[in-house]
């Protein structure tokens, strides 16, 4: 019997380990605890986000300053996370938060105008055999503008956009279908937008969409 694909795991343990992949650690400025093995998600301690100010003498960057342009960007990057979640961690211009109980990271590089919403999926190490080439796959046609990669021993979901040409219906767009790759991974490993299958995914991602730009637009009124 082939080995199956495992069940995406929803929580916040190895999201950490993309600043470190990503290279972005220093410049947003994260504390970063120790990362368990990808092997031991079930009985390894949680690593946590230092979310604290730096102490004087501290050796972290500090934020660099943005124009008025990418500042807009970023405020409206965080009034669709904050719909999201209410309770989303901001720390600079990054932000962990939770989506349908899936742990999501929000990293951006204003120096050099670029952002990323990744999410962990599940450990290479326990794909089964072919799995990867399924992945390659799924990005040529299930996938849109979000993808599946591998860092840190890791499956991963991403969505990458430069930011001074990223809309907020780009932004909420990228979050959601991350988050559905994540979701949908060992089944359908669909970003549940366009794509080639003919199924129910493309509405329905659709329609969430509008709902979330809609409450926006409340809020920006009221």
């Amino acid at each position: 019997m082939p080995k199956p694909f495992p069940k995406p795991f929803p929580t916040r343990k190895f999201v950490i380990a993309a600043a470190l992949s990503l290279g972005f650690a220093a410049s947003a400025g994260l504390g970063i605890a120790t990362l368990p093995s990808a092997n031991a998600q079930e009985t390894a301690p949680e690593p946590d986000f230092d979310f604290s100010e730096p102490e004087a003498g501290n050796d972290a960057a500090p934020e660099p300053e943005v124009s008025a342009d990418m500042q807009m960007v970023l405020d409206e990057m965080d009034a669709v996370i904050n719909a999201l979640d209410g309770d989303a961690e901001r720390n600079g211009n990054s932000w962990e938060f939770t989506l349908e109980e899936r742990r999501m990271l929000v990293v951006t590089d204003a120096t050099n105008g670029r952002m990323r919403v990744i999410t962990p999926i599940a450990p290479v190490e326990a794909l089964p055999e072919g799995a990867l080439r399924r992945l390659m796959q799924a990005n040529f046609d299930t996938a849109l503008d979000a993808r599946y990669a591998v860092a840190q021993n890791l499956i991963w979901a991403a969505f990458v956009h430069p930011l001074d040409t990223l809309t907020t219906r780009d932004f909420a767009s990228g979050l959601l279908q991350t988050h559905s790759l994540g979701e949908t991974f060992g089944t359908t490993f669909s970003s549940g937008a366009l794509n080639f299958g003919g199924g129910d995914s493309g509405a329905i991602i659709e329609n969430q969409l509008e709902e979330l730009l809609d409450q926006l637009e409340e809020r920006e009124t009221t």
